[in-house]
């Protein structure tokens, strides 16, 4: 255990969910020297995230970002399962599951019923109301926002968003975790979209907009953002690293939070979602992988 884990007070996190979202998050907390458990609804989710946090860590290793004798030693910090039991003694649970807001209530409720009354509970929701989820913990003090970035072994960032109820340790202690798994936090009060997506999202249905009306086509609308902008990716290839069902439901919550039409989601989003086209993780989205 690292010295600054050990003054944090923080030993284990708990992360719901081996998707890309929670495999990432597990990966990082592994590599600051952390115990882990990161849990799924089946052993099958659960192995792919731990083979795709091996994949990680091999390109890491290839790329000379990590020694190669570091490895076995982050995997076997990581322990996958599906028993929430093992969150009893967690210092942190952070709930990555898909953004849908009575999924996450429902595991926040599950998370609620067994973690001692010291662990800090967080949510990775990228656009859901803090203090709307923080409602079914029973010590909404201790309920925060993680908002992390995909990839998130890459991406440096990590949003702290405070909930209506969010005490200023929790705040405190969130902030500190950020640093020890190698993020630099931004605290943004609760608002829909929070702060990056609320300037983000927009953007980038904005450019589905610009695509729907035929005013370019989608590879000349990303030259166009990368070269005119300075962007490392364009607007409609990030759609599809996202996943076009996330950014639809982002959209759905900033429209339906602000209600105002400058947040409704464009027409041709809408229809890529119902056709299953929803990026990357399909094989087919804005471009074809």
């Amino acid at each position: 255990m690292t010295t600054q884990a050990s003054t944090l007070g923080m030993r284990k996190v708990g992360v719901i969910g081996a998707g890309t979202m929670g495999n990432g998050i597990a990966q990082v907390c592994a590599a600051a020297g952390l115990q882990v458990a990161m849990l799924d609804i089946s052993d099958a989710a659960v192995e792919r995230g731990l083979a795709t946090i091996g994949g990680n860590l091999d390109r890491l290793i290839k790329k000379d970002k990590l020694a190669a004798a570091d490895k076995p030693g982050i995997l076997a910090r990581i322990h996958g399962g599906t028993d929430y039991a093992v969150l009893k003694d967690a210092d942190l649970v952070i709930e990555a599951a898909t953004e849908n807001l009575e999924l996450k209530l429902r595991i926040l409720r599950q998370i609620d019923e067994l973690v001692g009354a010291e662990c800090v509970i967080a949510s990775n929701t990228s656009s859901i109301s803090i203090t709307q989820l923080a409602v079914v913990v029973r010590n909404p003090q201790r309920f925060i926002g993680m908002h992390f970035f995909n990839p998130v072994p890459v991406m440096g960032l990590l949003e702290v968003i405070r909930g209506l109820q969010t005490a200023d340790e929790t705040h405190a202690k969130a902030v500190a975790f950020a640093e020890l798994v190698g993020k630099r936090a931004v605290s943004v009060k609760n608002a829909p979209g929070f702060a990056v997506n609320r300037i983000l999202v927009p953007m980038i249905n904005e450019a589905i907009f610009v695509l729907q009306e035929g005013l370019a086509s989608a590879a000349d609308i990303d030259t166009g953002m990368q070269l005119g902008c300075n962007h490392p990716i364009g607007p409609l290839a990030l759609a599809d690293l996202i996943g076009l069902d996330t950014l639809l439901a982002i959209m759905n919550v900033l429209y339906d939070g602000f209600n105002d039409s400058k947040y409704r989601p464009a027409p041709l989003l809408k229809e890529m979602v119902a056709a299953g086209r929803l990026g990357r993780k399909s094989g087919q989205g804005f471009f074809s992988y």
